[in-house]
């Protein structure tokens, strides 16, 4: 059996920990703070700073994974590919992880090398920077960070005097040492998607069924699975999700986030990981979810069909207050629904906003998924999260 290392501890690396365990792998989680929720069930764990390449270094030689798996954005990437020379398998590879972890990489890639359609865009080191860009591109318009996850740092200029707001929130919000954005004309769309795509070795890439999903902040609140989606549309997204990671390379489950208009589809952005928003597949909507589907595709386990067993929406539970030990109340009414489950993160400290849990309700395929995402917002009103 394989040892992982995993770069990135919370609640996505959590649920691959456990799907790994399942089938006898060995998992080290690591992250820059104690107790993160998957060190609660892995075999070891290492606590470092992940931008520090030298510790990373260390802990690799300490270990002698057989596979790395990141989780996360904020880790020393170019050291990937002196572990691809030592024999070790990044996940999904080297140049994955190298360029999805930087929006100008994966940006340019598909945009200027694969000729992907895009929203217009150009990046900025300063705010006299971003003032020409966001000059270039018109507004409203979007910044985001270069380096950041769960919408952290990104917001929306609308008028001159968000232009050095949305500087400073931005670089507050970047992980890592890049101080640079990318501001990128909005996209009038009708809805986003995401398409997980699994790519393996040796077998056809699959593509699991669009997932819906709606933000606040950045950062999910719902996501759904199917969704609405023209054949038209859904052959554009999955010509375009193959295209981008065949050029990525390796093997597992990517992320890959689109959006749709009336023009068509746009490529927004990927991730080469299980997806928060694919936390739907939690819900028992298909017959492996994204976390099993990742490791068996890392692992080279052919994957014959991932089917849509029902449809289904998650929700998150969010805190609203700082805690340095949060508890939860009202988890039992939600254990009494019917076609419902739940997941606490375990995550050791609360802030407003954070994603402390998830619930999880599915129904029949011919059930109408806006009734089931109405459901599962309402199922989260009854779990709080207290200081």
């Amino acid at each position: 059996m394989s040892k992982i290392l995993l770069l990135g501890s919370g609640e996505l690396g959590k649920e691959f920990a456990i799907a790994a365990q399942r089938i006898g792998q060995t998992i080290i989680a690591v992250d820059n703070y104690e107790n993160a929720p998957a060190m609660q069930v892995a075999h070891g764990f290492e606590v470092i700073n992940m931008l520090d390449g030298a510790e990373l270094d260390r802990i690799v030689a300490k270990h002698k994974p057989d596979f790395i798996v990141p989780e996360i954005e904020a880790i020393r990437t170019e050291r990937f590919y002196d572990y691809e020379k030592q024999g070790i398998t990044v996940v999904p590879s080297a140049k994955a992880a190298n360029f999805t972890m930087n929006r100008k990489a994966i940006r340019d890639l598909a945009s200027k090398e694969l000729g992907l359609k895009t929203a217009n865009y150009r990046y900025a080191t300063s705010a006299e920077e971003l003032q020409k860009g966001v000059e270039a591109v018109g507004m409203p318009c979007v910044v985001k960070p270069l380096m950041s996850s769960s919408g952290k740092g990104q917001s929306t200029i609308k008028s001159q005097e968000d232009i050095a707001k949305a500087w400073n929130y931005a670089v507050e919000g970047s992980r890592g040492d890049v101080v640079e954005v990318i501001v990128e004309a909005f996209v009038k769309f009708n809805s986003e998607i995401t398409l997980l795509t699994v790519a393996q070795n040796n077998n056809p890439t699959l593509f699991c069924a669009p997932i819906g999903h709606r933000q606040e902040r950045g950062d999910y609140q719902e996501s759904w699975q199917p969704a609405r989606i023209s054949d038209k549309d859904l052959h554009e997204a999955q010509d375009m999700a193959r295209k981008v990671t065949e050029a990525l390379g390796g093997a597992g489950l990517f992320g890959v986030e689109f959006f749709l208009t009336d023009e068509g589809v746009y490529f927004s952005e990927l991730s080469p990981r299980p997806h928060d928003t694919g936390m739907v597949t939690l819900a028992g909507t298909q017959n492996f979810n994204e976390f099993e589907l990742h490791l068996r595709a890392i692992l080279s386990l052919p994957i014959f069909e991932i089917t849509l067993e029902k449809a289904g929406a998650s929700a998150v539970i969010l805190a609203s207050e700082n805690s340095e030990n949060p508890t939860y109340s009202g988890i039992e009414n939600v254990a009494c629904l019917p076609k419902t489950d739940f997941r606490i993160f375990g995550k050791p400290t609360s802030r407003p906003y954070r994603r402390m849990g998830v619930v999880l309700t599915n129904e029949t395929l011919t059930t109408p998924i806006e009734e089931i995402v109405e459901r599962a917002k309402k199922i989260t009103t009854l779990v709080k999260v207290k200081p």
